[in-house]
């Protein structure tokens, strides 16, 4: 196998997973159990592995995560501040699904906790979440 000299970027998944439910909308979100970040509030998501595509990836973190099975996601946006993860150079392709209502979810994996929050009332979000978050529901 060859190997290239040069530095690469690390590939991340986030999902957006949502409810509208009478004018009101709430977001999918876990509490990190690791650093970065331990301790405060994010996306479900994580690191690709090399044999799935990047909808996979994200269904796979999703349910480790969350316990949440879905079947398919959108893919919404591409995400590759240089500093958006402390680590090292990360870059995120974030998709979405929207859900008929609110189901129950734990935090599994490397999170503490899942939970459902109401768009309108955001915990302080990890990496640049709450930035992806705007940058989404401004486009609906």
């Amino acid at each position: 196998m060859y190997s290239y000299p040069y530095p690469r970027a690390a590939l991340t998944v986030d999902a957006i997973v949502f409810v509208k439910q009478n004018n009101n909308t709430s977001v999918l979100l876990i509490e990190r159990g690791r650093e970065p970040f331990k301790n405060k509030w994010a996306l479900p998501g994580g690191f690709i592995d090399m044999a799935e595509t990047l909808e996979q990836a994200c269904i796979r973190e999703l349910e480790e995560e969350t316990g949440l099975k879905v079947e398919a996601m959108q893919q919404f946006r591409t995400y590759d501040a240089i500093d958006r993860d402390p680590r090292h150079r990360t870059i995120s392709v974030v998709h979405s699904v929207q859900l008929d209502e609110k189901v129950p979810v734990i935090g599994n994996d490397d999170a503490s906790r899942a939970e459902w929050f109401p768009i309108n009332e955001l915990p302080a979000l990890a990496f640049d979440h709450a930035q992806i978050l705007k940058d989404f529901f401004s486009a609906k």
